[in-house]
């Protein structure tokens, strides 16, 4: 069966459900998830997990993320980006493009986001789109996220210029969690002349580049679909790797931890004798202990 991650660059309006969903039949296998949401008009890398690489799904969702974000300003839409309904619009002013990139410093770091009503955010068990589409808008609480790097890009996504007259792109890294077009919409009610998020490319997620991304026409096409798939240990090549003989390795696959007096505290990856992945680790108090494991039971 296959076991892997696929790197797949989502094309507009499919859901990332409906991606997994597709490739399901593709691969002939239940086990199918991937490493963080996009939302239907948004494109870019989305790591689809297959087999028992399905249970690193978690780990990748944690990671951070990079995007590359038009942003329109003088528009404000019920749900921050150019595909809702627009409430206002205003004028823009001449030197908007200076007072935009000298907001940016304001917004890096670890910043308070509002989520939007358009979203997945639960409230009393509600997700909030659907009191969205009722009409209905609660008090949201602010909660912390992390913009590592923000920038004015010169190009939206796929090397195209913005069209549009006040349009911009943005280039931001950011941690788990961060809604882009609720940066754009903050952005703009900062410069006074709102903004929505007018189109938006995941660029990297899980540490994989567009450039390593396959459209989904060339997978459903290929005559080996299989032979794109990523070895699961390729989600943690960051980490330094520790290659075990056959008691420690026994050990690890019996769930006991690893006594490592002398091994620097951090996270490892786990290897067998005969070269096969076996976890992810983490080493402290001279313990080494399992964070996830990937063998075969």
């Amino acid at each position: 069966m296959p076991n892997g991650i696929l790197i797949i660059d989502k094309p507009q309006d499919w859901t990332s459900m409906d991606v997994c969903a597709k490739l399901r039949g593709v691969f002939h296998e239940k086990r199918i998830g991937h490493g963080g949401t996009l939302d239907p008009m948004a494109t870019g890398v989305l790591p689809v997990f297959i087999g028992r690489a399905t249970r690193a799904v978690e780990l990748a969702a944690e990671s951070d993320k990079e995007y590359i974000a038009g942003i329109q300003l003088g528009v404000i839409a019920d749900t921050q980006d150019a595909w809702g309904n627009v409430l206002e619009r205003r004028p823009v002013p001449p030197d908007a493009g200076e007072r935009l990139r000298a907001l940016l410093p304001q917004f890096t770091g670890e910043i308070q986001q509002v989520p939007p009503m358009y979203s997945a955010v639960k409230i009393n068990g509600k997700k909030l789109y659907e009191l969205a589409r009722k009409g209905q808008e609660v008090e949201r609480k602010p909660r912390p996220v992390t913009i590592h790097t923000l920038d004015l890009s010169p190009s939206v996504g796929r090397g195209l210029a913005p069209a549009a007259p006040d349009s911009y792109c943005l280039r931001v890294r950011c941690s788990k969690g961060t809604y882009i077009r609720t940066l754009c919409h903050d952005l703009g009610q900062a410069l006074g002349c709102g903004a929505v998020m007018s189109s938006l490319c995941r660029a990297m997620a899980g540490g994989f580049p567009l450039a390593q991304a396959h459209p989904l026409a060339e997978v459903l096409s290929h005559p080996d679909p299989a032979s794109l798939l990523l070895p699961v240990d390729s989600l943690f090549s960051g980490y330094p790797s520790l290659h075990l003989k056959a008691p420690g390795e026994k050990k690890v696959r019996n769930g006991v931890p690893l006594s490592t007096p002398k091994l620097k505290e951090g996270t490892y990856r786990l290897y067998g004798e005969s070269g096969d992945f076996l976890s992810l680790s983490q080493c402290k108090a001279g313990k080494l202990t399992t964070i996830k494991s990937f063998y075969e039971v």
